[in-house]
């Protein structure tokens, strides 16, 4: 690992860090300052007062979870195939599974939204928590398969020797061993899930199903534009993702550095 041990290289990697980071704080300082422009923390009062904004927090909650249980799920036993198991052309359904990231989302819009009226999903929370998590897998499986190929095959071998099976293998080695980057999946995860703003504003018809994206909203209008309570609704509807990342801060940054391509 790279290490400066010099006071006057300490200080020049101290200032060179400090100014990549300020202007990715700005914006967020920006932010927080023009909520709190001109009435001050009432305006974080109206927005609470606003009569649905326990549902919205409830229905980003419920996508949330879905999503995060279906992606980790289907994350760690397709990354666990993939690394551990001899499959035959593995590698060339990995790269077909890793071409799903240059779809983009409004691409699929149109096939997504005639899939969910056919199958009844329309206006459910599962249309907007189905095609999120399989927007998320990729991604997730190309960091988690890189690390379960860190952990020895010894410990496979092993396990098997004392009659485990694969699925024991799967269910005493790898979750227990991949929760670094379990917790990097879950908060990619969480931020692709609880900002997304397309799927629920065109699956979602029925106000009380609302996300939390759409609180901004209510301060924007024909004849009112509130900017204040537009930033204040804002920084409401992030501070899940930073308590979040606060919480699995060592944890995310030991599995996306242990997961990162090599």
């Amino acid at each position: 690992m790279f290490e400066v041990r010099s006071l006057p290289g300490k200080i020049g990697l101290q200032l060179l860090v400090t100014l990549l980071t300020i202007p990715f704080l700005l914006p967020l300082i920006a932010m927080v300052q023009g909520s709190l422009a001109g009435a001050g923390f009432a305006n974080y009062a109206a927005v609470l007062s606003v009569g649905s904004i326990w549902n919205f927090f409830l229905s980003s909650t419920i996508i949330a979870a879905g999503v995060i249980i279906l992606v980790y799920v289907v994350t760690m036993l397709t990354a666990y195939g993939f690394a551990k198991f001899r499959i035959p052309g593995k590698e060339i359904y990995f790269w077909l599974l890793l071409a799903c990231l240059t779809l983009p989302e409004v691409v699929l819009l149109a096939p997504l939204f005639a899939t969910a009226v056919q199958t009844g999903l329309y206006d459910t929370y599962w249309a907007v928590i189905l095609p999120l998590a399989a927007l998320q897998v990729p991604f997730a499986v190309l960091l988690v398969r890189n690390f379960i190929n860190g952990i020895p095959d010894e410990l496979f071998e092993a396990a098997r020797v004392d009659g485990a099976n694969s699925f024991r293998g799967f269910l005493y080695l790898v979750v227990p061993l991949t929760r670094p980057i379990a917790a990097a999946v879950l908060i990619f995860t969480l931020i692709g899930a609880w900002n997304n703003y397309l799927l629920p504003l065109v699956f979602l018809q029925d106000p009380a199903k609302q996300t939390i994206t759409l609180l901004p909203s209510y301060f924007i209008g024909q004849f009112s534009n509130d900017q204040t309570k537009v930033l204040a609704s804002a920084v409401l509807t992030a501070l899940p993702e930073v308590i979040a990342y606060l919480s699995l801060q060592r944890l995310f940054e030991r599995g996306l550095a242990a997961g990162a391509i090599k």
